[in-house]
């Protein structure tokens, strides 16, 4: 043997691997760690792209868990706009593993978010998931009542499930400064209003985001020891940035941090697993295709590629989109972070 690259596959070289593959084809780019069944109980959760992951699953026929569901005669637009069938939960978009691990605490009652309801308008939104009332609610009871009954459902929701599937969003996240409440959504963007002297602006390193995520994962397991979990990073690109630096080195920091966390969290455990649907789209194979116009949101073909590779991978394939009440998102998710770009100059 010459060198120990002559035992390598195709895969392993770019030329072969990359350049030369079927531009059509994700070629052997994933290689689960455990095979999905129709029959396993799937809990999703995560930023605006794990929607799309969801309604794939469904779609396919997966027994997507739904905690909070409506009557099957409310429309499927009406229901999705006010946060219900787009997760397994009514939690709306949860951009950080921060915001994930703090959740979970709070349904085990060991904290208490600050400044629970922000205000907008003589309407009052939940801080934690602002985008599931878009016309807000009358009072701040309500929100807090709405909020108890949402909490009440997550434990038994994780205790049935067989796979947890996660997207990692973000790392840039906003923080109540005396209790290290972390929120969605920075205050002023949805609901509420900022003040620097409440809220302060955090963007979270690498040993930080596999801390927390390692926290969830251990609270998953102590709620049900069989659990597995698969975990992804959206190719989404942060619609802008307050780390004081330009928005793609700034997205690029973002997203090769969780993306070594991801790496780190395969390496580390048998129970967790990674789906490359970041890689696929972002690849200069792709050529800029799977992005829309505005080189940030992702096109139709850019998600059935990722979601047809990571069926096709579990031995499914993807169906088309058939309507369903309550049956998952429409097509475009709905993301508070892209709220944002209403402030670009």
């Amino acid at each position: 043997m010459g060198s120990p690259y002559d035992t390598q596959p195709e895969r392993a070289f770019w030329r072969t691997g990359v350049a030369e593959r079927d531009p059509l084809h994700p070629g052997d780019l994933y290689h689960p760690r455990f095979k999905l069944r129709q029959k396993h109980s799937i809990v999703t959760a995560g930023s605006c792209f794990a929607q799309h992951i969801g309604r794939a699953l469904r779609q396919a026929d997966f027994d997507v868990l739904d905690a909070e569901p409506l009557p099957p005669y409310v429309p499927q637009q009406v229901a999705n706009k006010f946060g219900y069938g787009v997760y397994s939960a009514r939690y709306g978009n949860i951009y950080t593993a921060r915001h994930l691990k703090q959740l979970l605490e709070e349904v085990c009652g060991e904290i208490s978010p600050a400044l629970p309801v922000w205000e907008k308008d003589g309407r009052f939104y939940d801080a934690q998931r602002p985008g599931v009332e878009p016309d807000g609610l009358p009072d701040e009871e309500t929100v807090l009542a709405h909020r108890a009954t949402h909490l009440a459902s997550i434990k038994e929701l994780f205790q049935a499930a067989d796979v947890f599937v996660f997207t990692f969003g973000l790392t840039e996240c906003w923080l109540h400064r005396e209790s290290g409440t972390v929120y969605p959504s920075a205050p002023g963007v949805v609901a509420g209003t900022y003040d620097p002297e409440l809220f302060e602006f955090k963007n979270l390193a690498f040993n930080e985001v596999l801390a927390d995520f390692t926290a969830v994962r251990k609270r998953l397991l102590e709620w049900n020891p069989k659990i597995r979990i698969l975990v992804t990073v959206s190719p989404v690109p942060l619609t802008a940035t307050a780390a004081n630096q330009h928005i793609e080195v700034a997205t690029c920091y973002s997203k090769a941090v969780l993306r070594a966390v991801c790496g780190t969290l395969v390496n580390k455990y048998r129970n967790v697993d990674y789906v490359p649907s970041y890689e696929l789209i972002t690849s200069p194979k792709a050529r800029g295709l799977y992005f829309n116009q505005n080189m940030r949101s992702v096109t139709r073909s850019g998600v059935n590629a990722a979601m047809n590779m990571f069926l096709g991978a579990h031995g499914v394939k993807q169906k088309a989109a058939q309507p369903k009440p309550n049956a998952g998102v429409a097509f475009d998710p709905s993301c508070e972070d892209a709220l944002i770009e209403a402030f670009a100059p």
